[in-house]
């Protein structure tokens, strides 16, 4: 099983994040050596090379998309998913932009599951205050993937992150 991690960062906080990600992974697991792209220097269709995919994005502002994703987001279909593995986590602030809390972590599953892919790494969202979110189930009790808010809820990043890889690692050994 071949895995990466894709991310977008433009403050660095999605990119540590990732790092932490990959970090825990070598700690709990067989996977050792997971591969980081920053998508910046990075086209998506290296994705294709991989059978498992973890994808960062954050939020911005009013519910935007992060840079780097924005400037591949029409590249995303292009990219052939069918039969991959998904996770996503996201980075936004759930205080600061309450009606809007990972709205481009929604709206990249919206973009993912378009394709014949399985999502996993669903994420409960009990801890968070906000108001609206696109990165919400239609059930509405979990996201769509990881939710990180490092401007208001940074002392929970961590635990918050292992907690997510053991569930990953656990839903990639039922697969």
């Amino acid at each position: 099983m071949k895995i990466a991690l894709f991310y977008g960062s433009t403050t660095c906080y999605t990119e540590m994040a990732a790092e932490k990600i990959v970090a825990e992974f070598a700690a709990v697991s067989e996977l050792k050596e997971i591969p980081l792209f920053n998508i910046k220097d990075t086209n998506l269709t290296k994705m294709a090379e991989f059978d498992v995919l973890i994808l960062g994005i954050s939020t911005w502002d009013f519910g935007e998309i992060q840079e780097d994703w924005e400037s591949q987001w029409q590249d995303i279909a292009d990219v052939n998913l069918e039969g991959k593995t998904v996770a996503l986590y996201g980075l936004g602030d759930q205080l600061g932009y309450a009606d809007w809390f990972q709205d481009a972590l929604g709206m990249l599953h919206d973009e993912v599951i378009q394709q014949d892919c399985t999502v996993i790494g669903y994420w409960p969202n009990e801890g968070y205050e906000f108001t609206a979110s696109k990165a919400v189930t239609e059930d509405g009790e979990f996201f769509v993937g990881l939710s990180l808010d490092d401007e208001n809820q940074y002392a929970q990043t961590d635990e918050r992150i292992a907690q997510w890889v053991a569930q990953l690692n656990a839903e990639l050994a039922e697969l």
